[in-house]
């Protein structure tokens, strides 16, 4: 059988070349690259989406074994939830045609080229089609979704995932969204964030912040002093793989977000500011935590890794590959500094969703005020040179705003129903659901049941 197959895959692959030539004959210039370009986005999309595997696993590393299978289980059902609520509704919010604050056409997406001709002006200049196009900022949105997660983990209740991921697909946000990429305000006045690092990253950090606050710490996590404790993941193992598909998804959402594999072949640039800064925050972050703690933190160097991409997430297609390097490397230091901080002021971030996505938001969406070239921002058509570039403050204070307007406006709706859902079902799971672990107290069963059941054999069932 295995053996029929493998002759099958080498016979398709030997007539491949000819069957695309063939097509090549029949087909115009223009439908060629459309046809590319489709391909291209697509397989851009299945990467970012796939970022969902790098999210499960890195979380469920870096939490303890009772929670695992509840973390890596509730990102499939928010996944689903997003993909329903963007479909219906948070598409066209974010870039359905209306006015610079949202909009109001593209609901209940359909996928044919007459809704897209009719409601998305926004995405009309790339000739992807827009069930493509759909399934591409679907991923997006679910990225930023599963960043907010990262303030509930360990305590949050599982209800409060259907209720607050879909109030965050709906009504946060694709309102962001549709004013740097849908033509909104902030669009208009030329704000830099390339693939997202405001969009994405930060709206999610920001609500995982006020998660954080009104769940309050983890039981355990300090002392009656303030001082806090350490409290390890079960596996750092899964938190590096997870990590490792993270940065190969980054490739299908930087450059992906190109929307055209013909462009001079600017995505494979994009790729490679993307990379190098990557690479410059997993250095930079394990040599400034092995001079603070005296040992090489792994969690650090991690936390590094995805700080970088975070941060050249907006600024990929604006600066050069030396500046891609240092927007990397003060990533990771700042990521780091920020966390040790957090964590001393009493704010409990088990993944340090703040930290690496807001932190490293901020900054990255700061860096193209600085480091964006004249002839990068002319290529990608948006905003102006940054201030070492020659461009002044302008576009730096333009970063700014952006950064602050859409940082208020996230803090304040998820503040908003948060509390809501505080007063009336509650955010936290009881104490004895917390000690005994969320896995078996929301479903039922442990992710680990033979560890588990030894441990509580042990008389350890309610603290490992």
């Amino acid at each position: 059988m295995f053996r029929r197959l493998f002759l099958s895959a080498v016979i398709m692959l030997a007539l491949l070349p000819s069957s695309l030539a063939f097509a090549a004959d029949e087909a115009t210039p223009a439908q060629l690259q459309g046809a590319i370009d489709a391909v291209w986005v697509m397989l851009a999309a299945i990467l970012v989406i796939f970022m969902q595997a790098g999210f499960a696993l890195l979380e469920a590393g870096s939490t303890r074994m009772k929670n695992a299978g509840h973390v890596a289980g509730k990102t499939v059902l928010t996944f689903g939830l997003c993909a329903i609520a963007f479909w219906a509704v948070g598409f066209g919010l974010a870039f359905g045609d209306g006015n610079s604050f949202f909009g109001t056409t593209g609901f209940f997406v359909d996928g044919t080229e007459e809704q897209a001709k009719a409601a998305f002006g926004s995405l009309s200049a790339s000739d992807v089609p827009i069930a493509i196009k759909f399934l591409f900022q679907l991923a997006f949105a679910g990225v930023s979704l599963a960043i907010a997660w990262g303030g509930f983990a360990e305590r949050g209740k599982l209800a409060v995932y259907f209720i607050f991921g879909t109030l965050f697909t709906v009504v946060i946000y694709p309102i962001v969204a549709h004013w740097v990429w849908g033509g909104g305000w902030l669009a208009q006045i030329g704000m830099q964030d390339f693939a997202g690092s405001t969009v994405v990253h930060l709206q999610g950090a920001t609500a995982a912040l006020v998660a954080t606050l009104l769940l309050k710490p983890r039981i355990g996590k300090y002392n009656k002093d303030k001082t806090p404790n350490l409290i390890p993941g079960h596996n750092q193992v899964l938190s590096v793989l997870g990590v490792i598909i993270l940065w190969i998804g980054w490739f299908g959402f930087n450059p992906g977000s190109t929307l055209s594999a013909m462009n001079d072949g600017f995505f494979g640039y994009i790729a490679l500011t993307t990379n190098l800064a990557a690479a410059a925050g997993a250095v930079a972050a394990m040599i400034v935590s092995w001079m603070y703690f005296g040992k090489a933190d792994i969690p650090s160097m991690l936390n590094g890794v995805l700080a970088a991409l975070v941060a050249i997430t907006a600024a990929c297609a604006f600066v050069t590959p030396r500046d891609a390097v240092i927007i990397g490397a003060v990533s990771g230091i700042l990521t780091f500094f920020t966390a040790q901080w957090f964590e001393k002021a009493g704010v409990d971030d088990p993944i340090y969703a703040f930290s690496v996505h807001g932190i490293a938001g901020i900054w990255g969406t700061l860096s193209t005020g600085l480091f964006a070239t004249p002839e990068l921002a002319a290529k990608v058509g948006v905003g102006k040179a940054g201030l070492f570039y020659g461009g002044g403050l302008e576009q730096l204070g333009v970063q700014a705003l952006g950064i602050f307007g859409a940082f208020l406006f996230v803090l304040m709706l998820s503040f908003v129903i948060l509390y809501l859902i505080k007063v009336t079902i509650g955010l936290r799971v009881t104490e004895e659901e917390e000690l005994v672990g969320l896995d078996l107290s929301e479903h039922g069963t442990y992710g680990y049941p033979e560890q588990m059941k030894k441990a509580a054999h042990g008389g350890a069932a309610t603290t490992v």
